[in-house]
């Protein structure tokens, strides 16, 4: 059998696929092979999807064997039992009868022809309206959504056995078992990733109109406030793509930031200030009031209230390792004057100033 091409296919008709061995042979005997193979031309040509569903089901009507079993011999052999039984219009000369032979040979062909589509039209019939009808085996694969709420981190395990680190206030969308061809997962938040190799299963994860390609590697995506993306690469590379087509690829230690109008650019990054948040490391770094207080609502998962108005120009640095909310609050505001309440989940900020 010549072995498939995608572009062979292309421009195939309904007739073209009813007689294709290579598209016979995933309908009657699907194999990993052949399986593979129309899975993803199928996702290439979508607009031929109907006529594919269309030759299948009149494929499965109809028996095959695993291998050819009309040999030539049996078909001349057919053919001309066709021909004896056929009351042929016999000439007074020669010439008239070798003339009308063809004639009737030729006319005989598309007979036959027009038999044989006959028939594929009414066994189409007869299997999709006078018995049960049938409908393509689409396997469904259950969809995880992981959702964390503030305060909430969590790790996910994948079925390839990457790694998902999921921050507080993100959720995760990913297949309980990959396809064959790619692993593809939805992500709103943020989330770092540590992903497993594989050249022939790309990992794409899509986060708004964005997707981020990579095959294995680790790296961070933080989709911010008013539609700002980041994606810092530890190791590995990288393929960002958006909706306008723009298409960028990030070596190690490179970020990726894209504003919500268009506009991107590739930068150095701190990996501390980046990555902290999986290692339950809160960083601060000239952090505005208006960072800090939406750094502490998500990580602790409270409400921050301010009474009284905050310096101009206060900005706070810092680190914390996995501490108390209080302890945080303490570090941050003991010096500068300012006093906090805590009552269950709301926090009260005071600047008597």
């Amino acid at each position: 059998m010549e072995y498939p091409t995608s572009i062979r296919y292309k421009d195939y008709e309904l007739e073209h696929f009813l007689t294709d061995e290579f598209f016979i042979q995933w309908v009657k005997f699907p194999d990993s092979n052949n399986c593979h193979f129309w899975e993803k031309w199928l996702q290439e040509h979508p607009q031929k999807r109907e006529m594919v569903l269309h030759a299948s089901v009149l494929i499965r009507g109809v028996h095959y064997a695993q291998k050819e079993a009309f040999s030539d011999t049996m078909y001349v052999e057919t053919f001309e039992n066709i021909i004896r039984s056929t009351n042929l219009p016999k000439g007074n000369t020669a010439s008239t009868t070798a003339t009308s032979s063809f004639l009737d040979l030729f006319s005989l062909r598309k007979f036959v022809a027009v038999l044989v589509v006959g028939f594929c039209s009414w066994m189409g019939y007869s299997l999709m309206f006078q018995q049960k009808v049938v409908t393509e085996a689409i396997v469904e694969i259950p969809a995880v959504k992981k959702v964390n709420p503030a305060g909430i981190k969590s790790v996910i395990t994948l079925s390839d056995g990457s790694k998902v680190y999921l921050n507080a206030g993100s959720s995760l969308q990913y297949p309980k078992q990959f396809s064959a061809t790619s692993r593809d997962v939805q992500l709103t938040g943020e989330a770092f990733f540590d992903i497993e190799s594989e050249a022939d299963r790309p990992f794409i994860v899509s986060t708004g109109s964005t997707q981020i390609k990579v095959l294995g590697t680790s790296f961070n995506v933080n989709q911010g406030e008013g539609g700002k993306l980041a994606v810092a690469l530890v190791s590995g590379k990288v393929r960002v793509n958006d909706e306008k087509g723009n298409q960028v690829n990030l070596e190690p230690n490179e970020m990726l930031v894209m504003e919500d109008g268009g506009k991107f650019y590739k930068t150095g990054f701190d990996s501390l200030e980046i990555l902290g948040w999986k290692d339950k490391q809160l960083v601060f770094k000239k952090d505005a009031f208006n960072t800090v207080q939406r750094k502490i609502e998500n990580w602790y998962g409270v409400e921050v209230q301010v009474k009284g108005r905050m310096p101009k120009n206060w900005v706070y640095t810092g680190v914390y390792q996995d501490e108390l909310l209080e302890n945080v609050l303490a570090g941050i505001f003991h010096t500068s004057g300012i006093a906090y309440k805590i009552e269950g989940k709301k926090v009260t900020i005071y600047n008597p100033k």
